[in-house]
């Protein structure tokens, strides 16, 4: 069973940072492909960003490119993301998620972070 726990949520200005971290519990940690989602209001949930297991490929909505960091921390199981230039339509509730293969659908989801961005 895999579980995640996401942190670093907040509340930030226009043009401000957030990391943004999500803690894993699963066996082969290494080997999961992690996934940052975000659903703003009224809209419907898509990628933001994924790192995939062993070789650590990642991908970047067009819309986060150049702002946005992935990164996995193998010796503490977890995955983070830098934000950066933030903007207000980055205001979502961001959750990680986890899966095994790489061509299936995301298994395992944590409980979400609210991130705001406003003046």
């Amino acid at each position: 069973q895999v579980q995640l726990v996401e942190s670093g949520g907040g509340l930030v200005q226009p043009g401000g940072s957030l990391k943004l971290s999500c803690a894993v519990s699963a066996r082969s940690f290494t080997l999961l492909n992690i996934g940052w989602f975000r659903r703003a209001p009224g809209k419907d949930r898509e990628i933001v960003a994924s790192i995939t297991g062993g070789e650590g490929l990642t991908y970047y909505t067009d819309s986060v490119k150049g702002r946005f960091t992935i990164s996995k921390d193998n010796a503490k199981n977890a995955v983070h993301l830098q934000m950066n230039s933030l903007k207000p339509e980055d205001t979502a509730v961001y959750y990680c998620a986890a899966k095994r293969r790489y061509n299936s659908d995301y298994d395992w989801w944590g409980q979400g972070t609210q991130v705001t961005v406003s003046s």
